[in-house]
């Protein structure tokens, strides 16, 4: 019976979020203080306060999301006794976090250094995602690779479940290849409404920026193993944690490999913790034997 901790990615905040935990928890209080002081301005107001709009500010959304998921599983105390932790894209940052690999302080920092990375990339050139439905990973990796051409860049980026594939790159590419992609007989084919073209070789100037952040930060080792977006394996070393977080950027997330190679090895119950319930949903299509769980407070 082993327990698995995983932890959302951004798109899964919303308005209010955190402000049960800042009202009835003194840890949740502290930490959320703490972080208004570590970023320089109140984002728990935007949390607690502001509109969805609000929260969709680079700034506000990653920091936003990461800070509600470490809350959450402090806030846990002794009941957050992971055997491992995952989290997808952003959430990896918080799995880390919340695993011992990196302090809260530091943690929050390089998430805000990731967010303001991503942003300057995403302003240097147009780009875009899109959600694949009900086709085979191989048949929407041929289609990608035969689209993609040397400045039009479309790759695969989040591989969710057996039947969704996010791809992600420049408009035009990822335009073509979504026609092409419902020509193949693809279910459908969703523009997803993001800032860029996330995991994807046009975050290369983000990954530079970000990687000097990581460079200059201690990693400690995690209590646990952490399963990595990158290649879905469990790692305790803090170089290869580093060297994965950094390829994170412009290297697609793995997260059906990661829930089936957790499943393996041995994980019987997943525990979401963070905004919503996207990954709950993930693993419904994953693996509907397993069990998974939102951290309520």
């Amino acid at each position: 019976m082993k327990k698995a901790f995983v932890f959302p990615g951004q798109g899964a905040q919303f308005p209010g979020m955190g402000k049960d935990m800042y009202d009835t928890s003194d840890v949740a209080r502290t930490m959320f203080d703490k972080a208004n002081e570590v970023l320089g301005y109140s984002i728990t107001d935007i949390m607690f306060d502001g509109t969805e709009e609000d929260l969709r500010q680079t700034r506000v959304t990653q920091p936003a999301v990461f800070l509600h998921s470490v809350v959450s599983a402090a806030c846990l105390g002794e009941k957050f006794a992971p055997d491992m932790v995952a989290g997808h894209s952003l959430g990896e940052f918080s799995a880390l976090t919340a695993a011992g690999a990196l302090t809260f302080e530091d943690g929050l920092k390089l998430v805000y250094a990731r967010a303001m990375a991503m942003q300057k990339a995403c302003e240097a050139k147009p780009s875009t995602m899109a959600a694949i439905i009900g086709l085979p990973f191989e048949e929407i990796e041929r289609i990608c690779c035969e689209v993609s051409t040397e400045g039009n860049v479309v790759v695969p980026a989040n591989y969710n479940t057996p039947v969704q594939l996010v791809i992600s790159g420049d408009c035009d590419a990822v335009n073509e290849a979504c026609t092409k992609i419902k020509e193949a007989g693809a279910k459908r084919a969703l523009p997803l409404k993001v800032g860029g073209a996330f995991h994807s070789p046009l975050m290369q100037p983000a990954k530079e920026e970000l990687e000097k952040a990581i460079e200059a930060v201690e990693f400690m080792t995690p209590r646990c193993p952490v399963y990595q977006n990158v290649d879905a394996l469990p790692h305790t070393d803090a170089s290869e944690i580093k060297a994965n977080l950094i390829a994170q950027l412009t290297s697609p997330v793995r997260w059906t490999e990661q829930a089936e190679r957790m499943i393996a090895d041995g994980a019987t119950e997943f525990i979401e913790c963070g905004p919503g319930k996207a990954l709950c949903g993930m693993m419904a299509k994953i693996n509907r034997e397993i069990s998974c769980t939102v951290v309520e407070l």
